[in-house]
Parts: C-alpha cells; sequence; structure tokens
C-alpha cells in the first residue's frame, strides 16, 4: 500500500497539469471581446462570427495546450499525462467545424433546441480527444487495456474529464429547453464559456500534484 502511494505521488509530481490550467482563461477573454465586437458591427447571426467566437472562447486553450505538448515532445524527457492530454485536445479542435457545417447545410435549427449539440462540441471535442488520448497514454505505461482501466477509474483527471464530458451536455440542453437561445454573438461566446470547463480536470491534477 505505501508503495502504491509512492508511485502515485512520483506519478503526479511530473504531471505538471498546473500548466494547463492558465491557458483556459486567454481563450475565454479573446473569445468574448469578439463577440461583442461583431455585435457591435451588426454581424449578430454571421455563421462564421459564430464560429470564430466559438473557436476562440470553447476551443482557445486547446491551441496553446497543443503548443505546450509540441514543447514538451521536443524536450528529452519523457512523455506526461498532461502532455498527451495536450495533444488529444489539439486533435480534437477540427471535429466541431465539420459537425456544425455538416448541421446547417441539413438545416438544423442551430439556435433552437436541436441545435444544443453544436456548442456541445465545439466544447468539448478537444475535452474528449484528451480523455481518449489520456487512456492511451495509459496503456502505453500498461502495456495492457487491463492495467490501463485500472490506472483510468483511479486517476483523478481521467474521471474529472469524463464527468465533465457527460454533464455539460445535460446543462446545455436544459438551457435551450428554459429558452436560451444564442441569437448575438455575445450569446455564443457566454454559451461557449459557460460550456467550456475544460479547466476543472487540469485543476484536479493540480491539486492532487499540490497534496502529494
Amino acid at each position: 500500500m505505501e508503495e502504491s502511494e509512492e508511485d502515485n505521488a512520483e506519478e503526479f509530481e511530473t504531471e505538471n497539469f498546473s500548466e494547463l490550467i492558465k491557458y483556459t482563461f486567454p481563450g475565454y477573454i479573446v473569445g468574448l471581446i469578439t463577440g461583442l465586437l461583431l455585435d457591435a458591427y451588426g454581424y449578430q447571426r454571421s455563421p462564421i462570427g459564430q464560429w470564430l467566437v466559438r473557436t476562440l472562447a470553447g476551443e482557445g486553450e486547446s491551441i496553446f495546450e497543443g503548443v505546450y505538448s509540441i514543447r514538451q515532445h521536443l524536450k528529452p524527457s519523457s512523455q506526461t499525462m498532461a502532455e498527451a492530454y495536450g495533444w488529444g485536445k489539439l486533435f480534437g479542435i477540427a471535429v466541431p467545424w465539420v459537425i456544425d457545417l455538416g448541421s446547417r447545410l441539413a438545416g438544423v435549427d442551430v439556435y433552437g433546441i436541436g441545435g444544443f449539440y453544436i456548442p456541445y462540441f465545439y466544447s468539448l471535442s478537444d475535452q474528449i480527444g484528451a480523455n481518449i488520448s489520456g487512456l492511451l497514454f495509459l496503456k502505453r505505461e500498461e502495456g495492457s487495456w487491463d492495467g490501463a482501466f485500472t490506472r483510468y477509474v483511479h486517476h483523478p483527471v481521467m474521471l474529472a474529464s469524463l464527468g465533465v464530458i457527460f454533464i455539460v451536455p445535460i446543462g446545455l440542453l436544459s438551457a435551450r429547453f428554459l429558452g436560451f437561445s444564442p441569437t448575438t454573438q455575445t450569446f455564443t461566446a457566454l454559451e461557449a464559456i459557460a460550456a467550456n470547463l475544460c479547466w476543472i480536470p487540469p485543476l484536479v491534477g493540480w491539486y492532487v500534484e499540490r497534496k502529494k
């Protein structure tokens, strides 16, 4: 038991999740400012404007985290969970662009209840990618899926990530049922910010690092 606790302590000492936390809020700020500016210039319902605002507010941190992962990859040290997490978020960026475009071409009411999933994917497709990337990282480290899943269900960051993935769509759908609609770019930014809880898993990782 003591050996297991020591291994966990060593693991979190090298994860560097604190590096990922600081990348979230610049995306929020830039996305919100962009929304305000687009509204001011009369582009309240511009599809391209919504794409830009949601990308910045919902995925801005993924770009920064991807750069972090590239920097870490170029270092001689071994890969950490935080680096794998960042790679997963980077690779998930383009997924909502395809979903958004396909939904509009299919005639989905992107402002109504049926379009609730679009901001979800903008805000959390990178989180889904990060969760998958983290699991693959554990598989490489453990050498088997059994070992990977065992570590996964005891890894607070992975569990926090999974919780965010499942809770956010419920909140988005509930807000649409209650009458919220992103009819301005400012509302679009606020919706993306509210859904983008990607800062929670790294915060959990940072907290565990501090406790260890």
